[in-house]
């Protein structure tokens, strides 16, 4: 097997993470503070995506494009949390799958009724398109380091944002005791749109930066949301450092276990078998990593234990 293209793989197991850290920061945000089971989560990363591709496609603007996916994602949001939202906080967790799926299937329609049942296409701009290459000679795609880069500066970002400034304050306070933050005269109802917002425009700048290389499409949310829980159980509930590092554990195992695998198998192995079992078996080498946190440290690695 090639170093050069462990090297590749190892770079589309980064961007993968921070993709699926876009998601699975809103995400985590919002069960932490608000103790929220939010399945329409997915939603809104597909609203990102079409704000994107709609945008583009009317202006040209790839940058116009990604500032609509914020907004709308943002705006989106905040009124679900307004309208529907904030009347589940006092409920069970079995109530709260229940809304947040019928406001996955409302979104699903809605967008169907929209923009119609065929994918729109976001293009690349002409300046993140090509490759660069880097250090060995492997020439990697430019837009693809671009959402690394992006990634990594919304990781900072939302460190600085919950570590250092007054929001993120109170958000920390009401993720520990939402009764007493409330007691001091915080608006608990505006914290909680805000945080809601928060999330759902991480996820709608997800939506859109995958945009460019799939194509946008109804229903493009779901299998990003499971693997999205999947992230933040292994990283631990209500952390963001949890959903960093356990969204790169995630990418870096989708992409590198195929090919690990089926190095292994070829060892001894027909190669037609070796890749069957090989294609097999990587599908699941997530869920074996989350099972294997689990077993070892069950709060997640950077959850509190309760």
């Amino acid at each position: 097997m090639s170093l050069m293209l462990v090297f590749e793989q190892i770079l589309n197991g980064i961007q993968f993470g921070v993709m699926l850290f876009l998601m699975a920061a809103g995400l985590t945000l919002v069960f932490g503070v608000m103790g929220l089971i939010n399945l329409a989560h997915g939603s809104l990363y597909m609203i990102g995506a079409f704000a994107a591709a709609a945008v583009a496609n009317a202006t040209g603007s790839f940058l116009l494009a990604l500032a609509a996916s914020l907004g709308v994602a943002a705006a989106a949001g905040a009124l679900v949390e307004f309208l529907v939202i904030r009347r589940l906080y006092n409920r069970d967790h079995l109530d709260q799958v229940l809304a947040t799926f019928a406001l996955i299937l409302i979104f699903s329609e809605g967008t169907r009724w929209l923009f119609g049942s065929f994918p729109l296409y976001l293009d690349i701009p002409d300046y993140l398109k090509g490759a660069v290459i880097l250090p060995g000679g492997l020439q990697y795609p430019l837009y693809r380091l671009t959402i690394i880069l992006i990634g990594l500066l919304v990781a900072i970002a939302l460190y600085l944002l919950i570590a250092k400034t007054k929001i993120g304050v109170r958000i920390r306070a009401g993720e520990n005791d939402r009764e007493m933050i409330a007691a001091l005269g915080v608006d608990i109802s505006k914290l909680y749109t805000a945080v809601f917002a928060i999330g759902a425009a991480l996820a709608g700048l997800a939506g859109a930066l995958v945009g460019a290389v799939q194509s946008v499409q109804v229903g493009m949310g779901e299998p990003v949301l499971i693997l999205a829980f999947v992230v933040i159980v292994i990283g631990g509930i209500g952390s963001i450092k949890g959903a960093f590092i356990g969204a790169l554990l995630v990418g870096l195992t989708e992409k590198l276990g195929s090919i690990l695998l089926l190095a292994l198998l070829s060892s001894f192995l027909e190669p037609a078998q070796a890749k069957s079992i090989a294609m097999m078996f990587s599908s699941m080498l997530i869920y074996i990593l989350m099972a294997v946190v689990l077993v070892v440290k069950p709060s997640g690695l950077y959850g509190r234990r309760v």
